[in-house]
């Protein structure tokens, strides 16, 4: 069982589809592996492998080569997404009871490629905030130290791969969610393109800030994931067609960049120092590989305005109806951002808009130039559990729960694809992050570029771990 689950996704691939091992026999020992440690961590938060299993035997009448892409791998499903007949809990009290009727557009596309969903895992209260902590299922804890927090949202997913309770895993994005927890707990988490995976729609039916992504280990694996998740749904009016590339192909083969851009703070936030010479340590190895790398970035002035403005909006598009009939219930910071939201007048969202297009346009022109951004993931290393967010930073004071994410925020404001790929650790032994920013739908050529640095930097192949005991 151990040595199952210290093999990549694509190694258990693999094997499913030689017939060396089950469907079953992977769900087998992933709840063994659960039992094991997923206790200390908390990072998958309702388990589903009744109906896994059931799922698993019904796929195994089938002959290998009609199981799909995944060929009967599980995966979680991050808790604000619905499985049909599972808890699904948004990590809110108003729904800690709630059994989805229905499951979402992703769900439908993931098992119809073959992969087998097994738990849900944990997110802050609505995926609102950098950090996995809610009121239902508690704080999930960083596994490379449990003293600390494995950021958010996707949180509960990123624990979960770094001690092998998963071989994929699902996440989501708006201001990071994807690449931060990613970047603490050292694996790799990718935002696409809005459109890129389609989901189910339940407000605006245009909106490009929040999108799903994969999650994995290492960029081959995330690459098979995106493979599975990519692909037009008709119940998503802005996703995408398949348009002939395989972004497992691209995973698998290195593509050596040209020129690359590196900043480290895109001129826009405050950022860790011993975090920053991380990522400026890996561009040199890039550097030193061939690349020509150069320090530089795009005018991004409006960054915290206009994502701060539209956030909020979001907020108050999708949970007006919470706040007016549970605003009891529910966090501050979320009422905070609702009523930001429900504040706002037309010309202050006018005015965010035309400046999210300026941002689009003046990256779009950025790369004629450079084949990739790079930045940090994350500001700051992985900061205590107790803490709501990060409140300062190299020396500056934030104003808000989400002041911290905007060096993620960037690559959202302007629809970019973008990676948390592992580039190092801090002297105190923590996983941290490098953030690679690519143009508009070019997932295929990122994932190309980010193996390639996988490789020159050595760092694919350092999970799972054993989670480790809380230590100042």
């Amino acid at each position: 069982m151990q040595d199952l689950i210290s093999k990549t996704a694509l190694e258990v691939v693999s094997a499913l589809r030689d017939g060396a091992v089950s469907p079953l026999e992977c769900l087998a020992a992933l709840e063994a592996r659960i039992e094991e440690v997923n206790g200390p961590v908390n990072a998958l938060v309702t388990l589903c492998f009744d109906r896994a299993q059931t799922r698993a035997r019904a796929m195994m009448a089938r002959p290998v080569a009609e199981r799909g892409l995944l060929a009967g791998l599980p995966l979680p499903v991050k808790d604000l997404t619905d499985v049909a007949g599972v808890r699904s809990t948004q990590g809110s009290r108003i729904f800690a009871h709630r059994i989805a009727e229905t499951s979402d557009i992703l769900v439908e596309h993931l098992e119809a490629a073959g992969g087998l969903v097994y738990a849900m895992s944990n997110t802050p209260e609505f995926g609102a905030g950098g950090h996995t902590f809610n009121d239902v299922f508690g704080v999930t804890r960083n596994p490379w130290n449990m003293a600390l927090s494995a950021a958010g949202s996707s949180g509960g997913a990123a624990a979960a791969l770094a001690t092998g309770m998963a071989w994929l895993a699902h996440g989501s994005d708006m201001g990071g969610s994807l690449r931060n927890p990613a970047s603490f707990c050292g694996v790799v988490g990718l935002r696409p393109s809005p459109g890129r995976v389609a989901a189910s729609v339940f407000s605006k039916i245009d909106g490009t800030l929040g999108v799903e992504g994969p999650m994995a280990r290492n960029v081959a694996d995330l690459g098979l994931l995106l493979e599975a998740m990519s692909g037009a749904e008709a119940g998503d009016p802005l996703s995408l067609p398949r348009e002939g590339v395989s972004f497992a192909e691209a995973a698998a083969h290195p593509r050596k960049p040209k020129r690359i851009a590196v900043s480290r703070t895109l001129g826009i936030t405050p950022v860790d120092p011993e975090v920053a010479g991380l990522v400026m340590q890996a561009a040199g190895k890039f550097a030193a590989a061939g690349v020509i790398v150069e320090e530089a970035h795009p005018d991004l002035t409006e960054a915290m305005h206009c994502f701060q403005t539209l956030r909020a909006l979001s907020f108050a598009t999708g949970m007006r109806g919470l706040l007016r009939d549970h605003r009891d219930l529910l966090k501050p910071e979320v009422v905070w951002n609702i009523e930001k939201g429900l504040k706002l007048s037309g010309e202050e969202i006018a005015i965010a808009e035309v400046e999210r297009g300026a941002l689009f346009r003046r990256m779009a022109e950025f790369f004629q130039t450079y084949d990739a951004l790079l930045c940090p993931a994350t500001i700051v290393p992985p900061f205590p559990v107790e803490e709501r967010y990060v409140v300062r930073c190299a020396g500056v004071e934030f104003e808000t729960y989400v002041d911290w994410l905007l060096v993620v925020a960037v690559a959202t404001l302007c629809a970019c694809p973008a990676m948390s790929l592992p580039c190092g650790f801090t002297a105190t032994g923590l996983p941290v992050g490098l953030q690679v920013i690519a143009p508009n739908r070019s997932e295929a050529l990122l994932l190309a570029h980010a193996k390639w640095m996988e490789g020159v930097l050595g760092l694919g192949a350092f999970t799972p771990i054993d989670p480790r005991p809380a230590r100042p």
